[in-house]
């Protein structure tokens, strides 16, 4: 019987960890390869935007190669150990409980319906009691500010939020594109970090959705 490739792919990750094996590889840490696993996935992008067919095979076979390390790494704690086989289990069972509408008796009018009951399920699963909770803070400023507007709108926050006149009206990628393209244009001829100045801007969404939820406590 022939052994499947994912299966052969937990035997060589297993040999290059091992005593004998790669002396690299056996000195990482789920610390050093962090800069891996996020370098593998932008470079997925660039395949996926460049229509690279053969690029995004390659890329995503490099960043699945960061998930069986990590999980082989995660195998030798002594604290907590898991394997892929775990880290398998556990995306599966979660798949199975958030689609209820596929794998239950649960009715969805389309897509929308279906990301509110995830988010509702998932809130539930991990005991959330913020809208906050579960977002990931360290993520750059934009897909942060994105994702805090999602969630207060999802929790029916009702936050204020600085208006800019100019960008009134209707909106389409290629207008927003041009608009943030001239706000980081002004914001480098004044010397200002675009990315700090919008981090700041989270923070006191942060701050507003604390003050909203707690209203409605």
């Amino acid at each position: 019987m022939s052994t499947s490739y994912l299966q052969r792919l937990v035997e060589v990750m297993d040999t290059l960890r091992s005593p004998g094996g790669c002396p690299w590889d056996g000195e990482q840490t789920h610390e050093s390869l962090v800069k891996y696993l996020l370098e593998e996935s932008y470079e997925f992008v660039d395949s996926l935007e460049n229509g690279d067919r053969a690029g995004m095979r390659e890329e995503l076979g490099d960043i699945l190669l960061q998930v069986y390390f990590h999980a082989r790494i995660a195998q030798d704690s002594v604290d907590d150990p898991f394997t892929i086989e775990d880290v398998a289990q556990s995306i599966t069972e979660k798949l199975i409980r958030r689609h209820p509408h596929v794998f239950g008796d649960a009715k969805v009018s389309g897509s929308g319906e279906v990301l509110e009951n995830w988010e509702k399920i998932k809130a539930a699963e991990k005991g959330r009691t913020s809208a906050l909770d579960g977002i990931a803070m360290a993520q750059p400023a934009l897909p942060l500010v994105e994702k805090l507007l999602y969630r207060a709108e999802k929790n029916d926050l009702e936050i204020s939020l600085p208006t800019a006149p100019h960008l009134e009206g209707s909106a389409t990628e290629d207008s927003v594109g041009k608009a943030l393209l001239e706000v980081i244009a002004w914001a480098n001829r004044n010397g200002i970090d675009a990315e700090r100045a919008l981090r700041s801007q989270a923070h006191q969404i942060i701050a507003r959705i604390k003050e909203a939820e707690g209203k409605a406590t």
